[in-house]
């Protein structure tokens, strides 16, 4: 009783170290969104080069998480927990002190790789840590809070950085609190494993990992539109060693993951809502980050400022989603929560040409409050279905969904843009047909009115090619959330401890 007492004794100061190390992990997705523009000055990567730049880390991250889920269980969810962000630390001054773009691609793959150990440990310490429903579903929403608010506040923190140090600074802002959370994390999380587990599958491990990255990059590719056949065997290739992971899972007493959590429809529409929700906002930031930087000319801390309402609101709707689901069901909170980013997407699509910032805020705000919602009850959902003892790859599915939604909602909304602003350039020169930061480099390279030229086609081209996403946004975010309120059973309720 004596470890449990003090367990209980401290839990919250113990959800404050979980939260401190979630929100680094989480700013990562996205703080570079805003330092672009300075590190291609710098560093002077290729287009392919700097989506790597920003998608490795949550490609890496997301093909991992089952397997670092997996080890938590059976070696201890803290030492994963202090192993990982030590890694992360060790990352970031890899990455801060990168001279070369793959070296900056290295210490972001060692980023993913600690962000990996970190994030599945994060939810399965909460699992174990607060055992009263209740109390657990409010630290969940203190957590979603923390996740959400992380990659929406990423843009503001790197945006002021990056413009009084560098964009080394939006690494270099991790070592302190790296330093301070092993402490603490040393000191006060207990330790949590389960004794009754097999040795880990290897196979199984490498199975998923090849999945779910190349599942990732094939999605990128082949959204990009006349894909190359490798990547359409890229593609293919994931499906196929997802396919036979989850075949192995289902013949062990002991899989990593327990495919058969999915015939729990709550459970499935949980990490769909959450990939979802993810993907909306990890696209929106991305994209209207560059907006405001190219098209409307703020330096980065201005671009980061005019994204904090998506922070804010998703604050808001986390702590919110507690409330409600003590007096609603969940189906109707995540069709809530999805209805507004429906809702917010198709403000961005109706508005007039040239997209003024109002409107965008009011986007912003919609994206936020209903990611917020929908991120809090679902993660609260796929804990409450699954027994303490697999709180890891509860941990890991809601992460995995949380990380492939973000990587996703870039690679393939931001590549649909890409594709769409190429042909409203195409009376351009070739290069600024290749992004909005090319046609940016070319107008000062050409000056005068050539360059004048130049760039108001390209302000004019992102921008319509906005407006066609949020109208391809509106279509996928709706029939989701269709899918996702037909499969919670009517009447479901997620803070009833285990269903």
């Amino acid at each position: 009783m004596g470890r449990a007492g003090s367990v209980s004794a401290g839990r919250w100061g113990m959800l404050a170290v979980l939260c401190a190390s979630l929100l680094l992990v989480a700013m990562d997705a996205t703080i570079l969104n805003v330092a672009l523009p300075s590190l291609i000055e710098d560093l002077d990567p290729g287009a392919i080069a700097q989506l790597w730049i920003i998608d490795v880390y949550g490609l890496v991250l997301g093909g991992l998480l089952v397997t670092t889920g997996a080890v938590g269980d059976r070696y201890g969810r803290k030492l994963l927990f202090i192993t990982g962000i030590m890694v992360f630390g060790v990352a970031s001054v890899v990455a801060a002190t990168a001279g070369t773009t793959w070296q900056l691609i290295a210490g972001r793959v060692l980023l993913g790789i600690g962000g990996a150990m970190v994030m599945p440990s994060t939810l399965s310490l909460i699992r174990n840590i607060f055992t009263d429903a209740r109390e657990r579903t409010r630290a969940i929403g203190i957590w979603a809070a923390v996740a959400g608010a992380g990659a929406a506040v990423g843009p503001l923190v790197g945006g002021v950085l990056v413009e009084e140090y560098g964009w080394s600074a939006a690494f270099w802002v991790n070592v302190p609190v790296v330093v301070v959370t092993v402490v603490a994390g040393v000191w006060l999380l207990p330790e949590f494993k389960d004794s009754g587990h097999d040795r880990l599958d290897y196979l199984g491990a490498v199975l998923s990992v090849v999945g779910i990255i190349a599942l990732a990059w094939g999605i990128k590719h082949v959204a990009k539109g006349s894909p190359a056949p490798a990547d359409v065997l890229v593609l293919l290739g994931g499906l196929l060693a997802l396919a036979l992971f989850a075949r192995r899972q289902l013949g062990l007493r002991d899989p990593l993951l327990d495919v058969r959590l999915f015939r729990n429809r709550a459970f499935t529409a949980a990490a769909l809502a959450i990939l979802m929700a993810m993907l909306a906002i990890g696209a929106a930031l991305f994209l209207l980050s560059l907006w405001l930087q190219y098209v409307h000319g703020y330096s980065p801390s201005e671009a980061g400022l005019r994204t904090l309402p998506a922070a804010l609101a998703m604050l808001a709707g986390a702590l919110l989603a507690p409330w409600l689901m003590e007096r609603t069901a969940v189906r109707t909170i995540m069709a809530l929560g999805l209805g507004a980013v429906v809702a917010g997407f198709l403000v961005l699509a109706l508005s007039p040409e040239p997209t003024a910032y109002g409107y965008v805020a009011v986007v912003l705000v919609a994206l936020g409050l209903g990611d917020g919602v929908a991120m809090t009850t679902a993660s609260s959902v796929l804990v409450s279905a699954v027994p303490a003892e697999r709180a890891g790859q509860a941990g890991a599915v809601s992460e995995t969904s949380y990380e492939l939604g973000v990587g996703l909602g870039v690679a393939l909304l931001g590549s649909i843009h890409g594709a769409v602003y190429a042909s409203h350039m195409a009376g351009q020169p070739a290069t600024a047909a290749e992004s909005i930061g090319d046609a940016y480099e070319l107008s000062l390279a050409l000056g005068g009115s050539a360059g004048s030229a130049v760039l108001a086609a390209g302000r004019a081209a992102f921008d319509s090619a906005l407006t066609t996403t949020a109208f391809v946004c509106v279509g996928i975010v709706a029939v989701v959330t269709a899918l996702v309120v037909w499969l919670v059973p009517r009447g479901f309720h997620a803070t009833g401890g285990h269903h």
